[in-house]
């Protein structure tokens, strides 16, 4: 699957990916009001914008890049944390606590599901941000997108007991409870799984598509960012996770919004000022 060109959009299922990202939206704003999220609210909100990523990727790049998404990061992801909690490699050791539902091979279903929702718009993000810089540089930016948005995640889910960790330290600054294995194990993973998907997805070589194509995983990790500073800064009890969370993804997110508001004032049409009648 390595196509020159994107596949054209399918404006069914791009409003369907709209609908999806909103709909999840409206889910997670009522995690504050729930110490976190209730199991109910998190399965609604992975499943919600798992489906977003899934239909955008179909929608843009064709039915073969969804499924590629859903073996690459879905299948990568259950691999991973297969292989994590039976080895303590590579995140370090820790363990399910069995609360968020059904699970394959020891893992909650959810969790691949997770890395399928985020995935898509770390590669897209990663894409736009590397330009013609190379693979190499598309798989680094993606891997930091990816991992840094595990900086929000992780102290949330071990503080609603999802899971536990044998050892938390050392840690980030401000980050406690979260050891520092946790993202050197996100970011060997992330970098592999970004790279597999930036050399299977249609559209590397152009590697930045129009605005308008990529607006839906572009918005959901802007959401996904601002949501994220305000609900460990206000209502999760976690300020210092908002600072360097914010300061980690900003890495990302920031100048991913400094290019959005770019291309939209250059697609801007320009207005002529009226003449006087003569």
């Amino acid at each position: 699957m390595t196509s020159t060109s994107p596949t054209p959009q399918t404006p069914l299922l791009t409003r369907a990916a709209w609908v999806l990202a909103g709909a999840t939206v409206l889910v997670q704003m009522a995690f504050p009001f729930t110490d976190g999220g209730t199991l109910l609210l998190t399965t609604a909100s992975v499943l919600l914008l798992a489906s977003a990523s899934l239909t955008h990727a179909a929608a843009t790049r064709g039915p073969g890049t969804a499924a590629t998404l859903l073996v690459v990061a879905g299948g990568g992801g259950l691999i991973a944390e297969a292989v994590g909690t039976r080895t303590g490699y590579p995140f370090g050791a820790y363990e399910y606590t069995g609360t968020l539902g059904l699970e394959v091979l020891d893992v909650p279903a959810l969790v691949p599901l997770a890395w399928v929702m985020m995935a898509w718009p770390a590669l897209v993000v990663a894409r736009r941000l590397a330009g013609h810089r190379g693979p190499v540089a598309t798989a680094l930016v993606g891997a930091l997108a990816l991992t840094a948005w595990d900086v929000f995640l992780d102290p949330q889910m071990v503080d609603a007991g999802h899971w536990v960790w044998a050892d938390p330290h050392p840690t980030l600054p401000g980050v406690t409870g979260i050891p520092l294995t946790n993202f050197a194990g996100w970011l060997l993973v992330s970098l592999l799984m970004v790279a597999l998907l930036d050399r299977l997805v249609p559209g590397r070589q152009e590697a930045r598509a129009p605005l308008r194509d990529d607006a839906v995983p572009v918005v959901v990790y802007l959401w996904t960012y601002s949501s994220s500073v305000l609900a460990h800064l206000a209502f999760f009890g976690r300020p210092p996770v908002a600072l360097v969370g914010g300061i980690v993804m900003g890495l990302v997110a920031v100048p991913l919004a400094v290019g959005v508001v770019r291309e939209l004032r250059a697609g801007r049409p320009v207005v002529e000022p009226q003449g006087q009648p003569s």
